[in-house]
């Protein structure tokens, strides 16, 4: 199986065989056919793909999907369309999870550092209405990665959160919770009262630098392109403006109980916010070295 490319004028039997073989050898078999001798092996198989204009109704029965159009190169563009889709959705769990951890780590940390509730009901609503939604339903229009049809099939076992993604919602939420808990911590030994909304901001800000980060499970943003997502930096530019109202507009301020910040505590905020964008992005570029080194 593994050297010959070609098998001529085999049986059912034989297809069956052949599908068993390469699946034991760890490989994802997908199998086309249009015959009743066919429906064995199209059931056996890992993706089943039946002919709709030739095809028999025993061979589409068993088969997991209808090809209408009869065309090979449909396949291949269902497939690189349902590798975007997969992709897409694990960087929208990613965002959303990683975001709300960061959320749990300041209101879980806070207690333990001597701060009062760092975030009220209202403003927590806030985080996960605007600025969880509107990045992350943007995350789903995320154009196909490089590369994306050379890479091999991960297992159909692998749990949505392998290949690190548990990992990285755990720590990418810790340190989110830890730079917005510092930073309002910082503030109010300094005796400011604006401390509380330097905490809603700065986490604020900080989950929209993470949604660019994310964007690519390997390739940096810069290789990915900013503009390449235009829905995406809508939504962040947009959540941005609306943020500032929060803290800015005096009938928001009496809604959030926030505070105006000066120019430069927004400057400080802006800087901070930065600081997961950075540490996602440098384990893109850590992984990268181990794997060009392995």
């Amino acid at each position: 199986m593994e050297e010959v490319s070609v098998f001529a004028r085999v049986s059912p039997e034989h297809k069956l065989a052949i599908v068993r073989a390469l699946q034991e050898r760890g490989h994802i078999v997908a199998m086309t056919g249009d015959g009743v001798n066919d429906a064995p092996a199209l059931k056996q198989a890992d993706i089943g793909v039946a002919m709709g204009v030739t095809g028999t109704d025993v061979s589409k029965e068993a088969a997991d999907m209808v090809l209408l159009d009869d065309d090979f190169a449909t396949i291949v563009a269902a497939v690189e369309e349902g590798r975007v889709i997969y992709d897409n959705i694990r960087k929208f769990i990613r965002y959303i999870l990683s975001s709300n951890s960061g959320e749990l780590s300041v209101m879980l940390i806070a207690p333990f550092v001597g701060l009062p509730l760092p975030l009220l009901p209202l403003q927590i609503l806030w985080i996960n209405l605007v600025t969880d939604g509107l990045p992350a339903l943007a995350l789903s229009l995320e154009p196909p990665e490089r590369d994306i049809m050379r890479r091999p099939p991960h297992p159909p076992s692998e749990s949505i959160f392998g290949r690190g993604l548990g990992v990285h919602v755990l720590w990418v939420g810790l340190l989110m919770g830890l730079v917005s808990l510092g930073v309002g911590y910082a503030y109010r030994v300094a005796g400011h009262e604006t401390w509380q909304t330097q905490v809603f901001t700065t986490l604020t800000l900080s989950q929209m630098g993470l949604a660019l980060a994310v964007r690519s499970e390997r390739d940096a943003l810069f290789r990915v392109g900013f503009l390449s997502n235009k829905a995406l930096v809508g939504s962040v530019l947009l959540t941005f403006g609306l943020q500032l109202g929060v803290v800015y507009l005096p009938f928001l301020q009496g809604v959030f109980h926030t505070h105006p910040l000066s120019a430069v505590d927004l400057l400080v905020a802006l800087a901070l916010s930065t600081v997961v964008f950075w540490a996602v992005e440098g384990q893109k570029w850590i992984s990268h070295r181990r794997r060009s080194v392995g």
